[in-house]
């Protein structure tokens, strides 16, 4: 059997436009896609009628990609704290979906303990990008992650999987997100740098519609496969069997089996 840590990444987008609720007003009626959360999670978030990927939760996204009973937290007594003393009405510190010193902490350990055991690795990523209310604090876990992930990926030879979810923009885009050895993307996720309007208000000038959208995206080499969630499982399965078959290091790919 092959032993996989898993670890989410969560968050909201900085661009409204690629929210699940815009994705329907206009085109059908909101409530009754909304009101009934376990259909939804019966259809893995998914659209039937138009095959859209509306944002799934953390523990969802565990679910859907791992066997049941098999899934051993860690860290999870790590919160936010308020380092700079970020305050704002309008958009609460510890409720922004971004990645900050805990998040890089918990990645930053994963990833180390992925290296001890010889694990394979998997990230999936839903970010916002880089937490500004934690100004360099935040920014230094790009840093920490990708060297981490140097160790892990050059030094130790070990295998790692990048999935890319709706949204991927900033910090995390700029760092371990690009970083896997094999980079995901769900159909039509919003994955980016800048954030649309950041581009837009900065530049004064439009972003083209669909620019910022994985399939536009694979079209321009960003990532290998747009793999839709139903057949995820599957993919990740037959990548570390081919990953078995091909180490990149036999002599600590034989450890990883079990």
């Amino acid at each position: 059997m092959i032993r996989i840590k898993t670890f989410i990444v969560g968050g909201d987008s900085e661009s409204s436009s690629y929210s699940n609720v815009d994705h329907f007003v206009g085109v059908r009626d909101i409530r009754n896609f909304i009101s009934d959360d376990t259909f939804f999670k019966s259809k893995m978030n998914i659209c039937e009628q138009c095959g859209y990927h509306l944002k799934m939760s953390s523990s969802d996204r565990i679910e859907l990609s791992i066997d049941p009973g098999t899934w051993d937290p860690m860290d999870d007594d790590m919160v936010s704290l308020d380092p700079i003393e970020f305050h704002s009405e309008e958009e609460p510190y510890k409720k922004s979906g971004s990645m900050g010193s805990v998040v890089g902490e918990k990645i930053t350990r994963l990833i180390e303990y992925a290296t001890n055991k010889f694990l394979p690795l998997i990230l999936v990523c839903a970010s916002g990008g880089a937490r500004m209310q934690e100004g360099s604090l935040s920014l230094m876990q790009m840093a920490k992650i990708s060297s981490a992930l140097y160790d892990y990926q050059s030094n130790q030879k070990l295998f790692y999987v990048s999935i890319l979810t709706s949204p991927t923009t900033g910090g995390v885009t700029a760092s371990f997100g690009m970083l896997g050895d094999i980079i995901i993307a769900e159909p039509n996720a919003y994955i980016a740098f800048a954030g649309k309007r950041v581009i837009e208000q900065t530049l004064n000038k439009a972003v083209p519609e669909g620019s910022q959208a994985s399939e536009y995206l694979f079209h321009k080499g960003l990532f290998d496969p747009i793999v839709p969630r139903n057949p995820l499982k599957g993919v990740l399965s037959e990548l570390f069997q081919l990953h078995a078959f091909f180490p990149l290091n036999k002599i600590q790919s034989s450890r990883v089996l079990s």
